[in-house]
């Protein structure tokens, strides 16, 4: 497994995102186009993509989105790959470059419908919290923190 830190304009990256996305637009349904409106690409520059085998096989990303805090997005796994360890993996390499970088809270939102992610993340040591934003109010949606 390889852990490659780079950007959106990264070509793998953005190749699992449209995997990604496709999957969101079955689970998310008729809800699909409330949430891409907040998971545009363009411009993020904390990418990670897991190669194994020499394959991209895994992506998530951070934004700043305060001060002190980022907001992890486009976590992602090819269903190829899953069951490797590699959504873990992603995370605990974001809040590690989050904290090298100064940021001291990571938060997230995700789909109910996206049991998997929940379980890493709860996993990881995320704190369920109030829908926060754009999501207050989401049913769908489910909000977590964690101090890093």
């Amino acid at each position: 497994m390889i852990i490659k830190r780079t950007d959106s304009s990264n070509k793998d990256f953005q190749d699992l995102v449209k995997l990604l996305d496709a999957d969101l637009a079955i689970r998310n349904g008729d809800d699909h186009a409330f949430y891409d409106q907040f998971n545009k690409i363009d411009m993020i520059k904390n990418c990670i993509v897991i190669y194994i085998d020499e394959r991209p096989a895994a992506c998530g990303a951070f934004k700043k989105f305060e001060d002190d805090t980022v907001e992890i997005k486009r976590m992602y796994t090819n269903p190829d790959f899953r069951g490797r360890g590699s959504a873990t993996t992603i995370v605990k390499e974001l809040e590690k470059w989050a904290k090298e970088l100064g940021y001291k809270k990571a938060v997230l939102e995700s789909s109910l419908q996206q049991n998997e992610a929940l379980s890493i993340y709860e996993k990881s040591g995320f704190q369920r919290i109030p829908n926060y934003g754009q999501y207050i109010g989401v049913d769908k949606s489910v909000c977590y923190e964690k101090l890093l």
